[in-house]
């Protein structure tokens, strides 16, 4: 099967799908079966061990579902792939000839279990997929990553399955897409993948941020399917039929990084130009309003005045917000933007107030 892992794992876009959790056999070979009919699913995924959030949820079937899935790769072909968070889980796995091994977001977060998974896959010819850890933390992330690397796998990927944040919001976990891009930037060879499914929460919003995904560039989908979705075991809501994902596929405009022909990178390359020549003259600008802010901050400390001046801030604040439309500037960007400015002016001020 090493052969069909890797040539699943070459294509891009790359989609994995499959039930959030293995319930019963008849389950587990019907939706592999009809996921294969689509011809458009390379990987299937199945929920073995699921940690749950409090007890008395449905934790998984265990072990006695690894069977299933060997056996619905011998009727489908396709590479099976399950979530791992312990040394014996990874075990039992490789001694049941999963192809793909992934780390859930609540391992992540927890550098000595996944140091454990590492010990327990050294030495062994696997790709292992991690997710982003729940909470919004790339050191978290990029750590995970590190240790699974030291252990000598060669294949290594990235999920971005959103980010845990207090309070309701239209996700169930917020996709927070910055980071994952910055992700990215520190990591340009390393494939990332979108889970769309754990993003939304629901089913009905899954093909708008399976199309950012695509649109950002990433390497594929993780998208959670199941025969009778409403019935299922776990996270119900979330999943969709075989059938629907395959519709859900056709509707997705794909993307390529970049052009075949020479007339669309002599255009993009002008326009390229043009953004850096903007970029230096914002830093120009930059750099001179905090000249001016470290003159502030000389008077200030002249006059024994406090450098935070809030009526002052806000004033900012709000002549900017009033102009974000007429700007077609988003106020979400430009609250953003100013609060890095500020931040940036007390600390030019701070100095200045503590030079001596």
């Amino acid at each position: 099967m090493e052969k069909i892992t890797s040539a699943a794992l070459k294509k891009r876009p790359l989609i994995i799908s499959g039930p959030c959790s293995a319930e019963t056999e008849e389950q587990v070979l019907q939706t592999a079966i009809q996921l294969k009919k689509t011809g458009l699913v390379d990987v299937l995924r199945a929920g073995i061990w699921k940690p749950r959030t409090r007890p008395g949820s449905f934790e998984g079937i265990g072990s006695i579902g690894l069977p299933w899935l060997q056996k619905a790769r011998e009727i489908t072909g396709l590479p099976v792939a399950i979530e791992v968070a312990t040394s014996r889980q990874v075990e039992e796995a490789l001694s049941h000839q999963i192809d793909i091994l992934w780390i859930g977001a609540r391992t992540t977060v927890n550098p000595f279990s996944v140091q454990e998974i590492a010990d327990a896959v050294k030495g062994v010819n696997i790709p292992v997929l991690i997710k982003n850890p729940i909470h919004p933390d790339l050191e978290l992330w990029t750590g995970a990553l590190e240790r699974i690397l030291k252990a000598g796998i060669k294949h290594v990927g990235l999920i971005h399955r959103g980010f845990s944040s207090y309070g309701n919001t239209l996700y169930r976990n917020a996709p927070m897409w910055h980071l994952a891009i910055e992700m990215r930037r520190r990591n340009p060879d390393t494939m990332m993948i979108n889970d769309p499914s754990h993003i939304c929460g629901r089913r009905d919003i899954l093909p708008d941020i399976a199309q950012t995904a695509v649109d950002l560039g990433f390497d594929g989908l993780m998208i959670e399917s199941h025969i009778t979705p409403d019935a299922a075991w776990s996270d119900a809501k979330q999943q969709v039929t075989p059938g629907r994902l395959e519709e859900m596929l056709h509707q997705i405009v794909w993307r390529r990084e970049n052009g075949t022909n020479g007339e669309f990178h002599a255009t993009l390359q002008k326009l390229r130009e043009q953004i850096d020549q903007l970029d230096d003259e914002l830093m120009q600008i930059l750099a001179a309003r905090m000249q001016i802010a470290d003159k502030i901050g000389q008077y200030k400390k002249e006059n024994n005045i406090t450098i935070l001046q809030t009526k002052r801030w806000n004033d900012i604040l709000e002549r900017a917000l009033e102009k974000s439309e007429q700007l077609k500037l988003s106020k979400e960007f430009l609250i953003k933007y100013f609060d890095s400015v500020h931040i940036e002016s007390i600390y030019h001020q701070n100095k200045i107030m503590n030079d001596s």
